[in-house]
C-alpha cells in the first residue's frame, strides 16, 4: 500500500508557527524540523504533526524525505539561513518534490538607514571606527568583528542561550558588553538600552517586522542614531510567497494525485 506521505515544514521562526497552525487547521500531516530544544514548545500539539530537532546536512535531508515520503516542502526558515534553503532546493529539484518558500515581507527602505550587502562590507569599511556600536545581528556573525574591538566599543545583543553566550565571549566581547534577551523587544526597551549604553551606531539585519526591524528604525529616527541594515542574502527560490493562503493551496496541490 502506498504511503499517504507528509509535508515538510522547515521551521524555527515565528512565521513557521503561524504556518503550522494553518496547516493543522486543514488536517494535513506534517513534519516540522527545528534546531533548538526549546522550539517545539512554540508549536501546536496535534496527532498529525511530528517535530524533529536537530540540524540537517545533505544526507539528513535525503534520509528524512525518504523515510517520511515527502509530498511537498515548505521552507519557512530565517531569511538569513540560506544554507539549509540552498541544500533543500537542490534536493527537491533532483527528486521532483514540490518546494515553496515562505519569505516574510520586507520593510520599505528607509532613507535615513545605511544598507549594506554583507557583513564583510561592514567590517572592511570604516563605519564602526571610534563608535559605540550595538550589534543586533545574532551570535553567528559576531566573530567577524574580532578585529574591531580595539577601534570601537562593541555591544552584542544575543539570545539567552549558553551557546550564544559562548560564541559572543569567543568573539572577544567582554561580559559587560553582552546582553541576553529574547525577542520581541518593545519600543520602550529598545530605546532604553540604546540610551543606557550611549549607543551612537546600531547594526541589524533586514529581518522584517518579525525580527524587530521596524522598532529599530523608529528608535533610530527618534534618537537620531545611524542605523546600518544588512540586506537579506539573495537566493533564487523556484517558488515563493508572502501569503499563508498560498501555502494552504500548495498543500492541497501536493496531495492531489
Amino acid at each position: 500500500m502506498k504511503k499517504v506521505g507528509k509535508l515538510w515544514l522547515i521551521g524555527g521562526t515565528g512565521d513557521s508557527v503561524r504556518i503550522l497552525q494553518a496547516i493543522a487547521a486543514h488536517s494535513f500531516p506534517c513534519i516540522v524540523t527545528v534546531t533548538t530544544l526549546t522550539a517545539p514548545n512554540l508549536y501546536p500539539t496535534n496527532l498529525l504533526i511530528t517535530i524533529q530537532i536537530g540540524k540537517l546536512d545533505r544526507l539528513g535531508i535525503q534520509q528524512l524525505c525518504q523515510q517520511e515520503t515527502m509530498r511537498g516542502i515548505i521552507d519557512a526558515s530565517h531569511p538569513f539561513a540560506i544554507n539549509i534553503s540552498q541544500q533543500v532546493i537542490e534536493f527537491a529539484n533532483t527528486e521532483g518534490i514540490p518546494y515553496l518558500r515562505y519569505e516574510r515581507p520586507s520593510l520599505r527602505s528607509n532613507s535615513q538607514a545605511i544598507y549594506l550587502d554583507s557583513f564583510e562590507k561592514l567590517v572592511k569599511g570604516s563605519y564602526l571606527k571610534n563608535k559605540r556600536v550595538l550589534l543586533t545581528i545574532g551570535c553567528q556573525n559576531l566573530s567577524q568583528f574580532k578585529s574591531w574591538h580595539q577601534q570601537a566599543i562593541l555591544y552584542a545583543r544575543i539570545l539567552p542561550k549558553l551557546n550564544s553566550l559562548e560564541m559572543a565571549l569567543n568573539a572577544g566581547f567582554p561580559e559587560s558588553q553582552i546582553i541576553a534577551l529574547r525577542p520581541p523587544i518593545t519600543l520602550e526597551l529598545e530605546r532604553a538600552l540604546w540610551r543606557q549604553w550611549e549607543i551612537d551606531l546600531v547594526v541589524t539585519k533586514a529581518s522584517g517586522k518579525q525580527g524587530g526591524e521596524d522598532i529599530k528604525v523608529k528608535v533610530a529616527q527618534e534618537l537620531d542614531i545611524p542605523l546600518i541594515i544588512i540586506k537579506r542574502p539573495s537566493l533564487d527560490y523556484p517558488q515563493q510567497t508572502e501569503q499563508i493562503s498560498d501555502i494552504i493551496e500548495f498543500c492541497y496541490q501536493c496531495f492531489r494525485e
